[in-house]
């Protein structure tokens, strides 16, 4: 067992400063208790002194969320006392309340944001501590711009604030300057110092991404003796965000044996964490993302998806089911190698393929592959269907499940603010369907036009739309999630069109329902 290593989540306070990821009281409240879900220590709610919405939806947050004593809800206030009023108000509803503080040490805070003497702004910050003090037992100070302070009157400035009240010390990388070998350097002083002080005071580090070395500077903080670490799901936050709580927390668990440190996360939680703050904020979560990024555990290269399939342990250091997710996905392209292809025949029952009818069907495979940008399940039953029609002169072995997958013909959408509506062709097998539909949407209306047709009942769960690249051709990519008899499907699609890969990317769900429907029966 490591020492414990306190988990303050900041994605309400510092996450939500991203522009236009503004959250109001209901969603603040739906993610504060996914995070208690997944086992951080402390919920950072907002700003109270910022609006009376944010206020509200603070005290929302500590009402509801913070009812038990196994969190703490707290909130930031500038070190005046009517920021520290506001804060104390919102959250000492919560059981375990606490009032965080910030106030600048650094010279260029000191001298040009606030214009005092350093001596003015430690005792203001003295001051603050013991107003705090005054409300809360629980009281964090924060020494905004930690990394680019002179060491001595940061450490004065801790000091004094121990000796006011403060119970725990957070020294912020606030425009991420640091580099992880003179941050953890100057955290080992710091820890040294303050346990020869007050050894119960807990050290927090608050790291920004903006060079690229958040997780990095934190995890070697943790290294140093950080007691504590300030992160956002996904990594959210101010310019290029914050240390992402889900990298911190894996590399924990992953190289225990390096930090000898561990978290109380319940890391099954991390993947409906992450898709919930996305959801609610707007918030695509970048595709290589560690952790939660939607390539982060699907595999495309065959050299990668042949060692995979061999032993998991080859190209896997972190397993998907840790997260919360089902398991690895192997995405079939044309750089998928003949291991991966002859898995996935054999997921959908083809396996007692001889030699020779594997290499039609993969020489098949590649083909389409050169042609999409990925495989699905079935359009290897339509592969495999077409190798038989050519090859099997007596059709003794053919196959004839593909006349159950649905494919887009045409479409059109018509968007305006009254009817907004579709009208789809949809070819099955040798049929091709038509159907129209009005929606509240454009969206809206070509999924039920399709729905019309395929007669398969589900509900969209997740709808995103992103694009991969620039210009008046710019290519947009969908990621839909339905639902489907209690189970979730997942699919995507891309083209200039942004309806047509809406349209694409359902169709490709709805054919993974027939798919799975098929599978059975060719086992």
């Amino acid at each position: 067992m490591g020492r414990k290593i306190w988990v303050f989540d900041t994605t309400l306070r510092d996450g939500e400063q991203v522009p236009g990821a503004k959250l109001n009281l209901y969603e603040k409240v739906e993610i504060a208790q996914q995070l208690k879900k997944l086992g951080v220590d402390i919920i950072e709610a907002g700003f109270p002194a910022s609006s009376q919405g944010d206020f509200d939806a603070v005290r929302a947050v500590a009402e509801k969320v913070g009812n038990t004593n196994d969190i703490m809800i707290t909130a930031l206030a500038r070190a005046v006392k009517a920021d520290i009023n506001a804060v104390y108000n919102a959250v000492k509803y919560a059981e375990n309340p606490m009032i965080h503080m910030v106030l600048g040490t650094s010279d260029i805070h000191v001298e040009k944001k606030f214009s005092k003497s350093k001596d003015q702004i430690l005792q203001i910050g003295v001051d603050a501590v013991k107003y705090a003090k005054s409300l809360l037992p629980q009281v964090q100070y924060s020494t905004e711009d930690a990394s680019r302070s002179d060491f001595e009157y940061l450490w004065k400035t801790i000091e004094a604030v121990m000796k006011a009240g403060a119970t725990m010390i957070n020294v912020p990388d606030t425009v991420g300057f640091a580099e992880p070998e003179e941050f953890g350097e100057m955290i080992f002083k710091l820890n040294d110092r303050m346990k020869n002080l007050n050894d119960s005071v807990l050290l927090s580090v608050h790291c920004h991404n903006d060079l690229g070395m958040a997780t990095a500077n934190t995890l070697a903080a943790i290294k140093n003796g950080a007691d504590k670490v300030e992160c956002t799901i996904n990594g959210i936050g101010e310019r290029a965000g914050n240390a992402a709580l889900e990298e911190v927390v894996m590399a924990l668990k992953t190289r225990s044996s390096v930090y000898n440190a561990e978290t109380r996360i319940n890391t099954k939680e991390i993947m409906n964490t992450s898709r919930l703050v996305s959801s609610f904020m707007g918030l695509d979560v970048q595709v290589n993302k560690a952790i939660t990024g939607d390539n982060a555990f699907a595999h495309s290269s065959g050299i990668h998806q042949d060692g995979l399939l061999k032993s998991r342990d080859a190209y896997e250091i972190v397993h998907p089911e840790d997260v919360g997710l089902d398991d690895m996905e192997l995405v079939l392209t044309a750089r998928s190698g003949r291991h991966a292809v002859k898995n996935a025949l054999e997921k959908l029952g083809f396996t007692n393929l001889s030699t020779d009818e594997f290499e039609g069907i993969f020489e098949g495979f590649l083909k389409l592959a050169d042609a999409k940008k990925e495989v699905y399940d079935h359009d290897l039953y339509v592969i495999v269907e077409s190798y038989y029609e050519k090859h099997d002169a007596n059709n003794k072995n053919a196959t004839h499940y593909s006349d159950q997958f649905f494919d887009i013909d045409d479409l059109q959408v018509v968007s305006n603010t009254s009817f907004p509506s579709a009208s789809v062709k949809v070819r099955k097998g040798g049929e091709v369907f038509k159907a129209s539909a009005v929606g509240s949407g454009p969206i809206d209306a070509l999924y039920s036009a399709i729905a019309e047709i395929t007669n398969i009942d589900i509900k969209l769960v997740e709808y995103n739309i992103n694009s991969v690249s620039r210009g008046k051709e710019a290519l947009g990519k969908v990621k839909i999630t339905i639902e489907y008899d209690g189970e979730k499907y997942i699919a995507k699609a891309a083209d200039t069109d942004i309806l047509k890969a809406s349209a694409l990317a359902y169709i490709n769900a709805i054919n993974s329902i027939v798919v799975a429907k098929l599978t059975p029966v060719m086992n």
